[in-house]
């Protein structure tokens, strides 16, 4: 019996980013038989949105694509650390964060830009203030993002390794 990786990702508001990265990834596992393999969740670094679900403007986005985003915003906390395998941020401020609540836990953090080439910026902008090719250029980012990261979870020993 295989037990389950657990990855969280993490942005500001958990409406956009994070909740986009979280449907994206469970889509893939779908798309390769995996899904049972993973527990995928999202948070944030703030409490603006908590309760409220993904921004309509990213759900549409991802609905485009056949992928339905039903999560709920949360925030992130220091218990996530015990909890999941992989924490990844959708960029540097929300790593800062994150550091602060890892607790020793800092070695499951990682920036979501560690899962993609050079020729992506090196942070996911957040989409929340501009037009609707930002939410598009958030879901090429995750889904370019995605097999890497499927690939560093399925090669993760044990569920909850001992954090250096």
């Amino acid at each position: 019996m295989t037990t389950k990786k657990r990855i969280l990702f993490v942005c500001l508001g958990n409406i956009c980013r994070s909740p986009a990265a979280e449907g994206v990834l469970q889509h893939l596992a779908e798309q390769l038989g995996v899904q049972d393999e993973l527990e995928v969740d999202s948070a944030g670094t703030s409490s603006y949105h908590i309760g409220e679900p993904a921004d309509k403007r990213m759900r549409t986005a991802a609905a485009k694509r056949g992928i339905e985003l039903t999560s709920r915003s949360r925030m992130a906390s220091s218990r996530d650390f015990a909890a999941f395998d992989l924490i990844v941020a959708m960029d540097k401020s929300n790593l800062r964060e994150l550091h602060g609540l890892a607790n020793g836990g800092e070695g499951k953090l990682r920036l979501l830009s560690d899962y993609l080439d050079d020729s992506w910026p090196e942070e996911v902008p957040d989409p929340y203030y501009g037009g609707d090719e930002g939410f598009d250029e958030v879901l090429d980012m995750l889904v370019a993002a995605g097999p890497k990261l499927l690939a560093e979870l399925q090669n993760l020993p044990g569920a909850t390794p001992n954090a250096s």
